[in-house]
C-alpha cells in the first residue's frame, strides 16, 4: 500500500474492535515507592520490614500470593463480581495496583481507596511509608534494592548495553 489511509479507513479499522457501550470498562494503575520512616531508605525484599513482609501482610485482606521461585512477586484478589485486581512488584520494590476492569470512575475511586487504606495499615506496622511518584527523588538506581523477579535479572543484564 503506497497511499496513506483515509480518515474513514482509520475509523472503520478501529470500529471493528469496538465493544457495545454496556461492555465498556475502565481500569486504573497506582504505583508507589515504599520507604522506611527511620531514614527514608528503600526497603530490601527480605527482612522483618521488607517488601516481602509488606506483601505477606496484605494477604490478611484476601490477597493471594503469586510465586516465582518460591518468592512472592505479586498478589491477586477477586472482587464481588469475580473480576481480578493485582498488586505487582516492580524492579526497585515499587508496588503497583492494577485494578479490575470496572464500570465507573467512582468504582475505581473505591477500589484504589480501599487499596491505599490496606497498604497504609500494613506499612504502619512495618515502619514504612509510601510515595505515589513517577520517580524516586532521593536514591540513585545503584542504591535501590533489587527484587527477586526473573525478568528483572534479564533487564539488568540487557539495559546497560
Amino acid at each position: 500500500m503506497t497511499e496513506p489511509l483515509s480518515r474513514n479507513q482509520l475509523i472503520s479499522a478501529l470500529a471493528k474492535g469496538m465493544k457495545p457501550r454496556d461492555e465498556w470498562r475502565i481500569g486504573a494503575e497506582h504505583e508507589k515507592f515504599m520507604f522506611a520512616w527511620s531514614d527514608l531508605h528503600r526497603p530490601a525484599y527480605g527482612g522483618p520490614d521488607g517488601i516481602r513482609a509488606m506483601l505477606d501482610g496484605l494477604t490478611r485482606f484476601g490477597w493471594r500470593p503469586v510465586l516465582e521461585r518460591d518468592q512472592v512477586i505479586a498478589l491477586e484478589r477477586e472482587n464481588t463480581e469475580g473480576l481480578t485486581s493485582s498488586i505487582s512488584l516492580e524492579p526497585g520494590g515499587q508496588f503497583e495496583l492494577s485494578g479490575a476492569p470496572l464500570k465507573t470512575v467512582h468504582d475505581i475511586c473505591d477500589e484504589t481507596g480501599r487499596h491505599l487504606v490496606e497498604v497504609k495499615m500494613v506499612a504502619d506496622e512495618l515502619g514504612l511509608g509510601c510515595l505515589g511518584l513517577g520517580f524516586d527523588p532521593l536514591w540513585r538506581r545503584d542504591q535501590i534494592p533489587i527484587m527477586p523477579k526473573g525478568r528483572y535479572d534479564i533487564m539488568r543484564a540487557y539495559m546497560p548495553k
